[in-house]
């Protein structure tokens, strides 16, 4: 497989799979697919021709090449999977904690028009 199989969204291209920077996502080259959308199939259990089915942009030769670099770094890619997970949890609860009152209003105004059943 070329070198050049996944571009960092920051710009530049990076060896096989990606070098994991956690504020940095990755994508199959040429393409809008994250390697994180691929990986979260393949560990889902579904196989290449499906994955390639469930991404039109990508070639089944695409597909079992980021597969083969997964499975050839995954415990990096696991990582990087993993610091992905955290950072997104990070940010959701970030988010409640300052949306706090407008969440708060709309479960009220959620709550109220279940029970007036409009």
């Amino acid at each position: 497989m070329r070198q050049e199989a996944f571009h960092h969204a920051g710009g530049g291209t990076v060896p096989s799979v990606p070098g994991f920077r956690v504020r940095q996502r990755s994508w199959v080259a040429g393409t809008r697919v994250s390697l994180d959308s691929l990986v979260c199939r393949f560990r889902e259990g579904l196989s290449a021709e499906s994955i390639a089915e469930n991404f039109p942009a990508l070639s089944l030769e695409q597909v079992y090449g980021a597969i083969a670099c997964y499975l050839a770094n995954q415990s990096q890619a696991e990582e990087y999977l993993r610091d992905g997970e955290r950072l997104s949890a990070q940010r959701q609860q970030e988010g409640r904690r300052s949306n706090a009152d407008l969440i708060a209003r709309l479960q009220r105004e959620r709550h109220e028009s279940q029970v007036l059943g409009c």
